[in-house]
């Protein structure tokens, strides 16, 4: 009944279809199914179980349950980032439900929880029996979850499970195997990079068992890991770059409808899309200048080089064979420019596609001698927004830009109220991309501060308006703030 049940809903989303038929008639089963509990419950803190309209309404609750059991494993509810899903997918609300949306996300809030799930087996007289003790909880007392599941747990209710929201403990626990994780990326890399150059074996089973891990994390900490990418290592750039790759890849996949071994595959595809670079030299990976016709024609074998380690290699042939394409096609343009220069451009593979917006994205948010500036991460998007079509493949950027949203995580903003604050999360909500979640890091007076983290899409409960908006985004270089400082503490 308690938290240490894990729901199934809430260890991976569910991969449904996004548009048609079906994903319309799973959106309007999963509404209705809200809208009956919802009335359930507010008929059972007035009324008795016994009561004529508890009866009716009750009934009607358990048929559209039953209905969802016979196609489903359960039907559980999730609060995640401020949305509210069902088996994994969230839940779209118009006019006439939203107040419905908001009430039920303030009572799972206010009893501590964050997933609901009904399983197979549940009969009508359980479900009232829930319901009724449901209601009648007081909502606001220390101990509201842990109470809650203690009169569940005596009334003998064994087909509902309930999940407690997780605490700052936990959260602090997942950042920490997370960054942990990340940093356990750069070590492999480093060490395959080395083991190459010595013509030794890459250890490839221990990269797909890698990749799993990061495929975990995303779905589990996606914003956290956005986050990390804005560490930037200047003294092993290549190494600390093909990871952010793989990270920002990976995630883009994943939004794309990729499947889990689809994105294990890509993931180890962008982990390695610069093994190439292991042979050129240092001197011309780091110049401060621009490079010269030759050392131009050096640079740009690396996709070569590249593509044929990975086809040499004995150990690689456990890699996926998409790995080598994207090695060798991860600099070629949408508009087929770009090098290599003979390719045509149906022929370039989808991954080399992913690779290539994700490449650029994390190169020109670092810093390198040979770069007069850096760019913002907005100011990235914006640029890479004016090449679509020809830089970049269209559908994969809208998918990415909206991956990332308009002030991507890790961006530096001057809100309204005159505070400085820095983005951890963006909205899941499409029609509330301009107001994620930030941490305050300055006051009004812009004295710096270990601010609160604030969702700006919060509005006073009396005037209606939103409490804090973004005013712009600025530059943290300007303001001598380390971003990936603020990441790296959440994992400590």
């Amino acid at each position: 009944m308690g938290d240490s049940e894990r729901l199934t809903a809430g260890s991976e989303e569910r991969r449904r279809p996004v548009h048609g038929e079906e994903a319309k008639a799973f959106q309007k089963s999963a509404v209705d199914l809200l809208i009956r509990f919802h009335i359930v419950d507010k008929i059972a803190k007035i009324y008795d179980p016994k009561n004529d309209a508890f009866q009716e309404q009750g009934r009607l609750f358990f048929a559209a349950l039953d209905a969802m059991l016979k196609k489903e494993p359960e039907a559980a509810f999730r609060i995640r980032h401020g949305s509210l899903l069902l088996n994994g997918v969230r839940l779209k609300f118009g006019v006439g439900t939203y107040p419905l949306f908001k009430s039920v996300l303030e009572e799972f809030r206010a009893r501590e929880i964050e997933a609901l799930a009904f399983l197979p087996g549940l009969t009508m007289e359980e479900l009232f029996l829930f319901m009724s003790v449901f209601a009648k909880r007081e909502k606001r007392t220390e101990r509201s979850f842990d109470g809650l599941v203690s009169d569940l747990d005596a009334a003998g209710v064994i087909h509902v499970l309930l999940e407690k929201t997780s605490s700052e403990e936990i959260a602090q626990a997942l950042h920490k195997n997370t960054a942990r994780m990340f940093f356990l990326s750069i070590i492999h890399l480093k060490e395959s990079f080395a083991r190459d150059q010595k013509g030794e074996g890459i250890k490839i089973n221990t990269t797909r068992r890698l990749m799993q891990s990061i495929y975990n994390h995303i779905v589990e900490n996606e914003a956290f890991i956005h986050g990390l990418t804005n560490i930037k290592n200047h003294d092993e750039y290549t190494l600390n770059h093909s990871v952010n790759v793989c990270l920002l890849a990976t995630a883009l996949g994943r939004r794309l409808g990729l499947s889990r071994s689809e994105l294990v595959d890509l993931g180890m595809a962008a982990f390695f899309h610069d093994l190439g670079k292991t042979d050129t030299p240092l001197e011309i990976l780091n110049k401060p200048a621009r490079l010269s016709d030759d050392e131009r024609e050096i640079m740009e074998q690396h996709p070569f080089k590249g593509a044929e380690k990975l086809a040499c290699h004995m150990e690689f042939r456990r890699l996926p064979l998409r790995a080598i394409h994207v090695a060798l096609e991860h600099h070629i343009r949408e508009d087929s420019a770009g090098y290599p220069r003979y390719f045509k451009k149906e022929d370039i593979n989808l991954f080399s596609k992913i690779v290539k917006v994700v490449d650029f994205f994390d190169a020109v948010t670092t810093k390198r001698v040979y770069r007069a500036r850096v760019f913002t991460r907005t100011e990235a998007l914006n640029m890479m927004l004016e090449a679509s079509g020809t830089e970049f493949n269209a559908v994969i950027l809208k998918a990415f830009v909206n991956m990332m949203g308009v002030y991507p995580v890790g961006s530096l903003v001057v809100l309204t109220s005159g505070e400085v604050a820095l983005v951890c999360d963006i909205n899941p909500d499409p029609k509330l991309v301009l107001r994620p979640s930030v941490k305050l890091i300055t006051d009004k007076d812009g004295n710096k501060i270990d601010g609160e983290a604030v969702d700006l899409a919060e509005k006073d409960p009396v005037s209606g308006r939103y409490r804090r908006s973004v005013a712009s985004a600025i530059d943290p270089d300007k303001y001598g703030i380390e971003v990936s400082d603020y990441f790296l503490a959440q994992a400590q």
